[in-house]
């Protein structure tokens, strides 16, 4: 039986159709399945969100911020809003004269450099406690000697620190990937339960963005012998403080309501 051109050109519509209607199902089937995922993400979320709200407060957002500071070449602002589904968030409330805050940064620099890649966002806010500390220079010139290498803010008018009700320098606030604060530590010390608590939290950013987290799960030890705290050159150190202020000026810092917490 001989086929004729036109036939040849019916099967080939046909077989054409054929595979068109194959393709769409297919298509079809695999926006079902995607919007059924993403049904199963967002009852998920909310069950999550929900159970958090009955136990911790939402992060306020960053305020009043004069100057960011340690940001990449195409980036001029940061905030909480934009990171928050991705990362999780460690605010540090700092002034760059405490010696309490400056023992804290050999830390913060060794989570920093653990982490960052893991998931992990270190947010200094400058909340000053003396005028000379408003000055971007200065903080940048502090960023240097210190060789803080994570984003920090100037908080100048205390509008962050006020949003947090923080009272005290060092003050460090972990926020989950859902934008709670699940943990706090203010003044020195509990740098093995902190760390603890980062890494439960970067494992449960991981489950939450269905990524793979590799990371050695031990407490960073920083040398602090070789860390030279009184780099940052200026006479103004709390330590120094009592030789270089007339008494008044020593009973008016004493009587502040912001702390600087061992």
């Amino acid at each position: 039986m001989k086929i004729n051109s036109r036939q040849i050109t019916l099967i080939v519509v046909i077989s054409v159709i054929i595979i068109a209607i194959l393709i769409l199902q297919m298509q079809k089937s695999s926006q079902t399945s995607k919007q059924g995922d993403n049904k199963l993400i967002i009852l998920e979320k909310s069950a999550r969100v929900a159970a958090k709200q009955a136990k911790y407060q939402q992060a306020s957002e960053l305020q009043g911020v004069t100057s960011y500071l340690n940001l990449p070449k195409d980036q001029s602002t940061i905030s909480l809003q934009e990171n928050i589904g991705k990362k999780v968030i460690l605010i540090d409330f700092w002034t760059y004269t405490c010696i309490n805050c400056q023992r804290t940064l050999p830390y913060l620099k060794e989570w920093w450099s653990k982490y960052k890649d893991q998931g992990l966002l270190i947010i200094g806010v400058h909340s000053p406690e003396f005028e000379f500390e408003k000055k971007k220079e200065n903080v940048e010139h502090a960023l240097q000697q210190f060789n803080i290498t994570y984003p920090v803010v100037q908080d100048n008018s205390f509008a962050t620190w006020n949003a947090y009700n923080n009272r005290y320098w060092p003050a460090k606030y972990l926020i989950d990937i859902d934008g709670f604060i699940v943990y706090s530590h203010f003044g020195e010390g509990a740098y093995e339960e902190t760390e603890k608590k980062i890494q439960e939290l970067i494992e449960e950013r991981a489950q939450v963005l269905k990524e793979k987290v590799e990371m050695n799960f031990t407490t960073v030890q920083p040398d602090r012998e070789s860390t030279d705290f009184e780099k940052i050159g200026t006479p103004e150190i709390y330590f120094r403080l009592n030789r270089l202020l007339p008494i008044y000026h020593q009973r008016k810092y004493q009587k502040r309501f912001r702390h600087c917490a061992q």
